[in-house]
């Protein structure tokens, strides 16, 4: 499994709007087009962080690559007024917020 991580900035009041707009978006076939396994959405002290699991290695590739369809671009569309770049001046796509991952552990299959 794969995992991407989106770092922006949300005020907590807009919890429950993002988690629905979300909710409507995962019922469509886009996440399947994606190959998301998985998403979840963290808040704390004004900072967003959108997880989302893939099976396999090409999450963010499948982000970048559905920045094209109707039904990402209308999801974005929808989450401006709730979602902020954590680095206004940097940021052009979804890959501009994705975190860096630097250590990975995985408990083995006990036997």
């Amino acid at each position: 499994m794969h995992s991407t991580l989106i770092v922006a900035r949300m005020r907590q009041d807009f919890r429950d709007s993002v988690a629905d707009l979300f909710a409507r978006f995962d019922e469509g076939k886009m996440p399947h087009l994606m190959g998301t396994r998985r998403r979840q959405l963290f808040h704390y002290r004004g900072l967003y962080f959108h997880l989302q699991d893939f099976d396999e290695d090409h999450g963010s590739q499948a982000i970048e690559e559905a920045r094209t369809h109707p039904s990402f671009i209308q999801i974005s569309d929808d989450l401006k007024p709730f979602i902020e770049p954590y680095d206004p001046a940097t940021w052009h796509s979804p890959k501009d917020a994705m975190a860096t991952r630097f250590y990975d552990w995985a408990a083995r299959p006990r036997v």
